[in-house]
C-alpha cells in the first residue's frame, strides 16, 4: 500500500512506517495536517500488509507541533469529522480514533510539543523525545479555555491527579526530563540515540507475530482510554471557552506578539503567557 500526502513525509521499512510531519515549520495541527493524518488513520484501519508499528516525528528539529491552528479552528474540525461522521465533529474525537487503530503507535518529539501538538503525541501508544530540546505543554488554561483534544482525559491517567492539574492549570512548558520524571513520556534520551532506540524498538515490534500485539493493546485500551462521551464533554468545553471574551482577549495580544510565527513567543510561550496585560 502507497502512503502518499502533502503534508506528511512517509517511508515503510522493517515493517515500521515512519511518518514525519511536514506542516511548515511549526507543524500546526490545521486544515492540511489533519486532512493527512485522517487519511493515515484511515489507511492504518485497513491493516495494510506489512506495517505493524509508525512512527511519527517532525522534519522540524525546533518543533514536533506547536499547536493547533487558531485561525483555524472550525476548518480543521470539520476534516476532523471525516475520521468519524458529523456526530464525533472534533479533534479530539479523531485523536481518539488514532489512539485505537490495530498498530503501534509511536511519537518520537525533537522540539516542542504544545497544545493539540502535545495531544498528538499523547494519542500515541508510546512518547520518546530528546533530553536536550524537547518540551511538552498544554497552555490553554494560560488564555482562559482548557485542553479540549484529550490532554484533559491523557494526563491525569499518565500523571496522576497532583501532576495532572499542575500541568493543566499552569499552562508551563516541562522539558523532556521533567517529563520523564512525572510520566508524561516514557523516556528522555540524549538526542544522538534518540533515533537508533526508536528504531530498534519499533522493528522489534514489528517483528513479532502481530495478534498479540494487537490484543494486548486492545486490552489496555480498554483500561486506559478515556470513554468518547468524556472525550466529546472536553471538545465541547473547548469551543465554548475560546470564544469567551476574555479568552479571545488574550488570544489577540498573544496574535500582536507573533504567535504561530516563528520567533520569541512560540519559543518561550510558557512565559509569554505571563505577561499579558490589558
Amino acid at each position: 500500500m502507497a502512503f502518499d500526502y502533502a503534508s506528511l513525509r512517509t517511508r515503510v521499512e522493517h515493517g515500521v512506517l515512519y511518518a514525519t510531519l511536514d506542516a511548515g515549520p511549526l507543524n500546526l495541527v490545521g486544515v492540511d495536517l489533519v486532512r493527512d493524518l485522517v487519511s493515515l488513520v484511515d489507511a492504518l484501519n485497513t491493516e495494510p500488509a506489512g506495517v505493524g508499528v509508525v512512527v511519527i516525528d517532525s522534519a522540524s528539529p525546533e518543533y514536533f507541533s506547536a499547536h493547533v491552528d487558531l485561525t483555524a479552528v472550525p476548518q480543521y474540525t470539520a476534516e476532523a469529522a471525516k475520521a468519524g461522521g458529523p456526530g464525533d465533529a472534533s479533534l479530539g474525537m479523531f485523536l481518539h480514533k488514532l489512539a485505537q487503530v490495530p498498530v503501534i503507535t509511536i511519537a518520537k518529539v525533537r522540539g516542542r510539543a504544545r497544545g493539540g501538538g502535545n495531544e498528538l503525541a499523547l494519542a500515541c501508544d508510546m512518547i520518546f523525545a530528546a533530553r536536550e530540546n524537547a518540551v511538552f505543554a498544554q497552555f490553554e488554561c494560560g488564555t482562559g479555555a482548557l485542553p479540549g483534544a484529550g490532554g484533559l482525559q491523557h494526563l491525569p491517567r499518565r500523571l496522576g491527579r497532583h501532576r495532572a492539574i499542575e500541568a493543566i492549570t499552569s499552562a508551563d512548558d516541562f522539558d523532556a526530563d521533567l517529563a520523564e520524571r512525572y510520566g508524561w513520556i516514557n523516556r528522555a534520551l540524549p538526542d544522538a540515540e534518540l533515533d537508533d532506540f526508536v528504531e530498534r524498538l519499533a522493528e522489534r515490534i514489528a517483528g513479532f507475530p502481530p495478534e498479540g500485539v494487537k490484543a494486548a493493546k486492545r486490552t489496555v485500551n480498554g483500561l486506559t482510554l478515556a470513554r468518547p462521551a468524556d472525550v466529546r464533554s472536553d471538545a465541547a468545553l473547548f469551543q465554548s471557552l475560546i470564544n469567551l471574551p476574555e479568552t479571545r482577549e488574550r488570544l489577540s495580544y498573544l496574535a500582536g506578539r507573533g504567535l504561530q510565527e516563528l520567533g520569541e513567543v512560540e519559543t518561550h510561550l510558557g512565559r509569554v503567557l505571563t505577561e499579558f496585560r490589558r
